[in-house]
C-alpha cells in the first residue's frame, strides 16, 4: 500500500512551486497589507528554495512567481469582476476566505494572461493547491470557477455557466 501511495504522489515542479508561493504571497499581501515589491523580495530572498523554521521550501521558478504575483496586482480590477461573475449568486467574491480568493486570483490571472499554458494544466495545478488547504468542496469550486473563466476568456472550458441556466 505504501508503495502504491509513493507511485501516485506527484511532486511539484518549479512552476507548481512558484504557483503555491504566489498564492501564499498574495494571501500575505491581502492579510498583512504588504506591498508588491516588499513581498516579492522577501519570497525571493528568504523563501523560494530556502529553509524557513526547519521546513525547506521547494525550489521555484522565480520568474514565474514574479509574473503571477505582479500580474494579479496589476490586473486586479479586471480579475476580481471576472471571478465574481464566474461565481454563483449565492457565493460572491467577498464571501470567500482570503486563501481561496488568492487561489482564484492567481488561477484567473494565468488563464487570462498566460495563453502559452494549456487551461487544463492551470486548472489542475490550482485545484491541487486548493486541496492542500481545503476539503473537496473548495477544490470543486476552484475547478468550476477557473473553467468558467477559461470559457469566457479563451472560449475553452467544459462546465455550464450558472448564470446561463435561467
Amino acid at each position: 500500500m505504501a508503495e502504491a501511495a509513493l507511485r501516485t504522489f506527484r511532486p511539484a515542479n518549479k512552476r507548481g512551486a512558484a504557483r503555491l508561493a504566489a498564492v501564499q504571497a498574495l494571501y500575505q499581501m491581502d492579510v498583512g497589507g504588504t506591498g508588491l515589491l516588499e513581498t516579492v523580495a522577501e519570497y525571493e530572498t528568504f523563501r523560494l528554495g530556502q529553509e524557513v523554521d526547519g521546513e525547506t521550501y521547494r525550489e521555484a521558478d522565480a520568474a514565474w512567481f514574479r509574473d503571477i504575483v505582479s500580474g494579479v496586482v496589476r490586473g486586479q480590477t479586471f480579475i476580481d469582476p471576472l471571478i465574481h461573475s464566474s461565481l454563483t449568486t449565492d457565493w460572491p467574491l467577498a464571501r470567500l476566505d482570503t486563501t481561496l480568493r488568492a487561489i482564484l486570483r492567481a488561477g484567473t490571472y494565468e488563464v487570462t494572461a498566460r495563453k502559452d499554458v494549456p487551461v487544463a494544466v492551470i486548472v489542475s495545478e490550482y485545484v491541487d493547491i486548493a486541496k492542500a488547504f481545503y476539503d473537496e468542496d473548495e477544490a470543486r469550486l476552484v475547478n468550476a470557477v477557473l473553467d468558467r473563466v477559461a470559457r469566457r476568456s479563451r472560449g475553452e472550458g467544459r462546465g455550464q455557466d450558472p448564470k446561463e441556466k435561467d
